[in-house]
Order: C-alpha cells, then structure tokens, then sequence
C-alpha cells in the first residue's frame, strides 16, 4: 500500500500541470490508499480534490474503508530557508495551520506569503511535518534546519526521500536515511508528483518558462530533468524504494495519524441574539414586525400563508442566521443613507420582503420561493443585494469593522486562462515569435476557453502542421481553465461568528483595506458556506441623485418600492420611449418594447428575460410574441407542463422552467436535479451552456 503525499496541483500556481480534480481521479485510478494535497504556502487547491473525490465515490459507490482519503496540507516555504509539508493531525490543528498561513499572507503583498520559523513555531502544535530535503542534502545548513525541525514538531517530524533520477539516487537515499536516523525521525517516501501523467511534463515545463518570464529553451536546470514527476503505481514506488521498504510503510503510519477531513469544517453566522432568542425566533420576530409596516391596514391571508410556508422551509435548512446577517446589512446601509435593494431570485421571498431587502410586494406578484429555496436542491440560497456603487465601499468597511478583519472577507475568485491569454503566453514560452503569436490570438473570437481552432490559424496563413505550431496549440488548449492567479469577488462576503482564519485562510487584495479567503463561490458551495453578496450598482446611484434634485426643487423625495401601477408609464415604454430607464434602455430592449406592449410589472420581468442571447438563439421570441398575442390559443406539450409554463405562454424563458422540465421529464432523483443544476450553472458561468442538450442529460439518467 501506498500514498502519495508530496502532489503539487494548478492552485500552487504556475508550478503543477495538472488540475487537482486529475490528480485525485488518477491517484483513485492508481489504487493509492490516499492523496496529500499540498500546494505552496495555499490551501486553494484542496476543496477542488475534495470534490473530485466525493463526486467519484457517488457515482461508484465503495466502502469507506475502500476510498481514497484526501489529506489536507500546504507546502510551507519560509523565508529563512525552510522547506516542508505539513498536514493537520485534527481539526484543531488544521485550524492552527489556516491562521499560520494568514499570518504569512497578511504582511505581505497580494499573492505573497512570508513565513518565518517562528511563526512555524508558534503554530505546530498538531500538525505533522514532513522536511523536504534541498539537491545536497549534506549541506550542514539543511542539517541545522532539520535539527530544528526535529526538536519542534518532535515524533510528528519525518523527512521525505524522492527519486531524482540523476544518477545518483541510491546514495543519495541511503544519505537522507541515515541522516533521518541521526535526528530520530523517519524517512518517508514521496514522488514530489506535479502532474497526474508523464504527459503532462511539456505543459509543466511551459507554465514553469510562463512563472519564470523566459522561454522554455531558456529553462535549464530549473526544469525537471525528466518526466518522472507523475503519479506512479504503488507497486512502481514499492520497486523504487525497495531498498527502502520502511519509507513506503511510513506512508500509511502518516495517513492513519492525519485524521482530519474537510468534512469536519463547521462556522455560525455572526448574528446577536436577544434575550436568549433563537435565530429563528429572531427571524420571525423581524418578519411579523416588518409585515406590519409593509401592511399597516392588515396582512393579507395570502402573505400570511406565505410567510408561514419560508418559516417551515427556512427552519428545516436551519438558514435563519444567513437571513438575519442579509437583514443587518441592508438596514445598516439605510441608517447610513445608502440605496439598496434585493433582486434575482430573493425576489420571490416574502420573508425578504418583510424584513426589507426585496420591494417585490407578494400580494401584488405571484412569488415562487422554491425558484429562491427548495427543499429539494441541497444548495445555499443566494441574496444578492445592490448598493449605490458611489457609497458601497462605505458598508464593506462597516462590515469589516463591525466583524473585524479575523471574521470577514470576500471570496476569491479564480482568474483562469481562456483561449486567447493560453496561446499568447503558451506561444512565447515556446518562443514563437510576437508576430505569429498575436496571429492566432486574433483568430479568438469572444472569451471562449475551447482552445484556438486549427482551421482558423490556417485561414490566417499559419501552418498549424509545423511542429512547435502544432505544440502550442496542443499545450494552449490544455492550459484552458487553469487558474493564473486568485482575485476578490465583486462582492461576495463570508462571514463567521467564531474565526474566519480558522475556516479559510485569509490574504490581503489588490485594493487596500480588502482582504480575501483563499476559496472562491463553487468552494463555498461544495462545504455549504454561505455569502452575501455586497454589490454594486450605477442607477441607484443615479437614483440617489435625482431623488436629491427632486427633493431639491419640488420639496418632496420619493421612495423605492412598488406602486399601484400607472397606465402612463406603460404608454410611455409600449412607445419604446426608455432611454434613461434601468433595464429596457439598449437598442435591443427599445426594439423589443413595441413588439412586446408590456402593460403590467411582470410583462418588464418578461421584457428583460427575453432580450437575451439564450431566447434569442433558442427561437422563443417569436412563439413568446404569437403567443402573447392570441393567449387563449396556447397549446402546452403536456398537460402536466401548463404550471410551468403558464406565466409565459406556453415558452421556457427562464432557466429555473428549462431545468425543471428536464428534470421531470428525466424522472431525477432530489440528488441528481442537485447535479444537474450545479452543471447548469456551470456550463452557463462558461458561456457554454449548450453543451447540456444532449451528452450531459442522456449522462445523467
């Protein structure tokens, strides 16, 4: 039995050719007992692996003592010259292991982390070390380190010995044994894997030339000196190390001593209670005080039932404290005089509309809560909440300063190279020329990440035949999607009651006063870790204003919120006069109006919905149009379908109709409409959500 616990994934950044997903499948395909993932002073890359794995195991079901274990680490590299992987042996030590990483990345620039052996020192309490010798391990300045190293993390201590295939493996081996004995620690096999399969080390060599800012012919001893950096067999390792056989045997003696899991992560909102309430009681507390100020003559019976219906979901999910942070902010941003507003599919809570982040008035629209939360899709829900974007800096440093800085921080977001930035920078690693370069990046049309289409660079007069040509778009389309580097989300907050670094590491943003987590919203979403999204918006902005000059001139200031609605306003927009109107100002929008006669709220949601590249490329305009212009001619497929389709004539413009009929019509189990809704989104994020059509449906039943 093996495992391989020295694995360099794509999130260390220029340094692997291989994603994490890859490396855990192969080490699955390997028959590995488990998986180190450590990658350079990061923890980005471990939620992906974590993943791969869970998803692996659902579709082939296995015995949990069959699986592949995932051990969790980061490759620590100090500033005074040492060197190591470190795996968390508990949860309390993982959460040592993420504020130590804090710790290097706060006082240093984005991207940066600046360790010290004190700082190792002050944070090693659990966690298990493994040393990672330099090319001459008898140098006493590594002696001295791995002494230290010794006395500090004491039997949780080990060195690792890794075949260099430079010819002088075996004595080098039997140096770094010795030398293990000499400290009392052990000596552990590892293969210093950075990609998955020994295909992958041209691609290694390229992202290694891109980090470097030289081209690969320029490399030299900074490459590997061959391929050997992959993932092996374990009978492969047996055979290497067969003089060795300990350093094989210590790598499950680690696996059986790092029992932390990712699954272990667990974080409260940090919301105050009083008097001993609940968050529960506390939401709806806030509601029914909201519902009487939405309605001072009476609750509707209608809302009434609504509310009471959230309730019941909202308490099963045990989410109350993500509504209770989203309510805070919003009336936060309101004692500070800044506009805001809920919108997407919060917009059809009623709950939001009580507690005063949406204006969708429930008893004026018919609301769909499961489009915002369902019961049966295992996913957090999603309130994005718009802020004027002249004064939302002004609530992101409230929250910071209300939460502190060890409680709150934006999610990252993964910058990740498309078609046209992979063969820019793939083609001057391979030293093509500027010329030839800037050729086929121009043949990309848009931010696709297909890769650059052979028949394109020969129409630009390229041979895609000559051999350093063809490797670039080989390799090019390969690098497709791996990340370059992390950013912040737009506005996407995670909040914590207890420590924030003890969950996620945290590092400083380009901007000043910002800080980041190291996950970005799909990792999130994987560990079932909300956000709140704190966004951005130019018209309320322009709203403020106007409202400021017509306070100014005609003595009164109007208010958000929906009104009885005017005839006026829809001659207005049936005239397609909207220049100036959010939403329905573009040329598209001002072609549609007239065609479309929106003569009620809803027939705008319709009007935004349609005037987009899915109706429009799907053919639902002009059905939607026929529709709407004899509705009692409406002949729905099936019977069961009018519900869904109903609001809109018979077509599917919104996405949430498309998979609901897919889902129905597949006949998916609660946890596979889960999996399709994640691919969907996805695919659409992608810009690729025809793709799901056919391979991914018929993959599903």
């Amino acid at each position: 039995m093996y495992a391989e616990l020295q694995v360099t994934t794509n999130y260390s950044f220029l340094r692997s050719g291989s994603s994490p997903k890859e490396l855990a499948e192969q080490a699955i395909e390997l028959g590995h007992t488990a998986i180190g993932i450590a990658d350079r002073n990061t923890l980005a890359g471990v939620v992906r692996a974590y993943a791969a794995i869970k998803e692996h195991y659902e579709e082939h079901p296995a015995p949990p003592e069959e699986q592949l274990r995932l051990l969790v680490g980061a490759h620590l590299e100090t500033r005074d010259g040492y060197s190591l992987l470190a795996y968390p042996t508990d949860l309390e030590a993982y959460k040592r292991l993420s504020r130590l990483l804090t710790v290097g990345n706060r006082r240093a620039a984005k991207g940066e982390c600046e360790l010290t052996f004190d700082d190792l020192a002050s944070h090693a309490e659990g966690i298990l070390a493994i040393a990672l010798p330099p090319r001459r391990p008898e140098e006493p300045a590594f002696r001295e380190r791995l002494l230290a190293l010794a006395h500090l993390f004491g039997n949780r201590c080990y060195l690792a010995g890794t075949m260099l295939f430079r010819g002088d493996d075996a004595r080098r081996l039997a140096l770094l044994d010795n030398l293990a004995a000499t400290m009392g620690i052990g000596l552990v096999a590892t293969n210093d894997a950075h990609y998955h399969k020994p295909e992958r080390r041209a691609l290694h060599d390229v992202v290694t030339a891109i980090r470097l800012g030289c081209t690969v012919d320029e490399l030299g001893f900074r490459r590997f000196a061959s391929a050997e950096r992959h993932l092996k067999e374990p009978e492969e390792m047996a055979r290497l190390f067969r003089r060795h056989p300990h350093a094989i045997e210590r790598t499950q003696e680690i696996v059986e001593r790092c029992r932390f899991s990712l699954d272990q992560l667990t974080y409260q909102y940090p919301i105050q209670y009083e008097g001993g309430e609940t968050p529960m009681d506390k939401l709806a507390r806030l509601t029914w005080e909201g519902a009487a100020w939405r309605y001072p003559e009476g609750v509707p019976e209608k809302v009434v039932k609504t509310i009471r219906h959230e309730f019941e979901l909202i308490n099963r999910k045990g989410i109350a404290p993500y509504f209770l942070t989203v309510h805070e902010i919003v009336w936060q941003a309101r004692e500070m005089k800044i506009l805001c507003q809920g919108r997407g599919s919060a917009a059809n809570s009623a709950v939001c509309y009580c507690l005063g982040i949406t204006s969708v008035d429930p008893d004026k629209t018919d609301v769909l809560f499961e489009r915002f939360l369902s019961n049966e899709r295992n996913e957090p829900p999603d309130i994005d909440v718009d802020f004027e974007h002249e004064r939302r800096e002004d609530i992101i440093q409230w929250i910071y300063r209300e939460k502190g800085r060890s409680r709150a921080a934006l999610a990252a977001t993964v910058i990740a190279y498309r078609s046209r930035s992979a063969i820019r920078e793939v083609g001057k690693a391979l030293g093509l020329s500027p010329d030839t370069v800037g050729v086929m990046a121009d043949t990309v049309w848009g931010m696709g990440s297909g890769g650059v289409d052979v028949e394109h660079v020969r129409e630009a007069g390229l041979d895609p035949t000559d051999p350093r040509l063809t490797l670039a778009l080989e390799l090019s389309a390969t690098l497709c999607g791996f990340p370059r580097h992390l950013s912040q989300h737009v506005g996407g907050f995670v909040l914590t009651q207890g420590r924030l670094d003890e969950l996620v590491p945290i590092q400083n943003a380009a901007m000043d006063d910002r800080t980041v987590v190291e996950w970005d919203k799909d990792d999130l979403d994987v560990l079932k870790i909300y956000k709140v999204d704190v966004l951005g918006l130019g018209m309320l902005t322009c709203l403020r204003k106007s409202f400021d000059l017509i306070e100014k001139h005609y003595g009164e200031r109007p208010s958000l919120g929906m009104k009885d609605e005017d005839p006026k306003v829809y001659d207005m927009l049936c005239k397609a006069d909207s220049i100036g109107v959010f939403q329905v100002e573009s040329r598209a929008q001002m072609s549609m109006l007239p065609r479309l006669k929106p003569r009620k709220y809803y027939d705008l949601v319709v009007e935004v919905a349609i005037v987009r590249p899915g109706p429009i490329q799907g053919g639902m305009v002009h059905p939607y149009l026929k529709n709407r212009a004899a509705p009692d001619k409406v002949i729905y497929p099936k019977p069961e379908l009018e519900n869904i389709l109903k609001r809109t004539l018979g077509v599917p413009l919104f996405q949430e109709q498309a998979m609901q009929i897919a889902i129905d019509a597949a006949g998916f189990k609660p946890e596979k409409a889960d999996k399709l809704r994640r691919a969907m989104a996805t695919f659409r994020r992608a810009g690729t959500i025809h793709k799901l059509k056919n391979d991914f449906i018929n993959g599903m039943k």
